[in-house]
């Protein structure tokens, strides 16, 4: 059987993707069942509190997509600038820049001279991206993707705030808060072991963590629902 070349699967490296759809996900379930949860809790009807749901899924999902899109936009300006600047350091003084880059692999344990003819080599191929990768820690060809982060976020929480949505649907009206409640934790309990397994922490840990999280908001959601009910009642 023929080897395969050796691969090793890091973590961080699922972190850009990852961070915005779990955070969507997590944030569809527990802001759209907080929000059920609330007026439910103030005996609204069966159609009020699905309108609560769906209103809260498309102003959420528009929210998190617009956050994320400003967010990483920002990102991307930050990353494109230390670009430009590199390239001018390098149109300006090339002797020193090379100076610079053979100063870092020096400081990761090489000799001066082997130092010096790494950076040399290394800039024949390619003097900006030599900078780029050791110097300032980036790759051009994957910069930060302001309008993917925010399609990633819109779509997850769109999808995760449909489960409490569809549990109000199919849940008789006498159970249709436990319905919701239920459902949306354990949608909670499973992304946060999801969330956990992908960024290698532990999985019951995370997930703990997420559910008491929109425990507490559903909770406290569902208090202000019944006080307010109490009192425009």
């Amino acid at each position: 059987m023929a080897r395969t070349a050796h691969q090793e699967g890091h973590h961080r490296d699922r972190v850009p993707w990852l961070r915005a759809a779990v955070l969507g996900a997590d944030d569809g379930v527990v802001s759209t069942a907080s929000l059920m949860i609330g007026v439910a809790a103030a005996s609204a009807d069966r159609g009020s509190v699905l309108l609560a749901g769906a209103a809260g899924l498309v102003a959420g999902a528009l929210s998190m997509a617009a956050g994320e899109y400003v967010s990483v936009s920002s990102q991307r300006d930050s990353e494109q600038a230390d670009i430009d600047v590199e390239k001018r350091e390098l149109a300006e003084s090339p002797k020193a820049e090379l100076k610079e880059l053979a100063g870092l692999y020096e400081k990761r344990g090489l000799e001066p001279k082997l130092a010096m003819e790494v950076a040399v080599a290394l800039t024949k191929k390619n003097v900006l991206a030599a900078h780029l990768r050791d110097e300032l820690h980036l790759d051009p060809t994957d910069l930060a993707r302001p309008w993917l982060a925010a399609l990633a976020s819109a779509g997850s929480f769109a999808s995760a705030a449909f489960l409490p949505i569809a549990a109000a649907l199919l849940a008789p009206v006498t159970a249709r808060t436990p319905a919701i409640a239920v459902t949306s934790l354990v949608a909670l309990a499973v992304l946060g072991a999801a969330g956990g397994w992908a960024g290698g922490a532990p999985k019951l840990r995370a997930s703990v963590r997420v559910v008491v999280g929109g425990g507490f908001a559903m909770a406290v959601s569902a208090l202000i629902g019944r006080l307010l009910g109490v009192v425009t009642g």
